[in-house]
């Protein structure tokens, strides 16, 4: 089956995967090593980043987004406000609700999971 997806290399495969099982609403399956997230014709990977790199790679806690990366995932979600609830519950974050946009009649907002990468929901089923 051909579909669209991503791969995302973190330090912690587990925190990271269930960050967006939990945000996004994906069905998760974790291996050894990494971590396999669907959606309707979409596949998240989550790879373990090797030891050896893993050590030269900080993340402050809480963790800071890391905003000089060209990549930003993109995720439909039912609410926002569940989705940032769940974002802050899970070691991650989302921007206020003051920094939301509207975008083809969808609320629209950005965040960070739990090393800073950045994400994007939007908000489907509400005008």
């Amino acid at each position: 089956m051909s579909r669209a997806g991503a791969v995302l290399y973190a330090k912690d495969v587990d925190r990271v995967a269930s960050f967006y099982a939990g945000v996004a609403g994906l069905s998760l399956r974790a291996e050894a090593g990494h971590a396999e997230l669907h959606a309707p014709g979409f596949r998240l990977v989550v790879v373990k980043i090797p030891d050896a790199i893993a050590r030269t790679i900080s993340i402050a806690s809480p963790p800071a987004p890391r905003e000089s990366t060209p990549i930003k995932l993109v995720f439909p979600v039912a609410s926002l406000d569940e989705a940032r609830a769940a974002a802050s519950r899970l070691g991650g974050a989302m921007n206020a609700a003051e920094k939301e946009w509207r975008d083809e009649g969808c609320r629209v907002c950005d965040g960070h999971d739990p090393e800073g990468n950045l994400f994007q929901l939007h908000e489907i089923g509400r005008a």
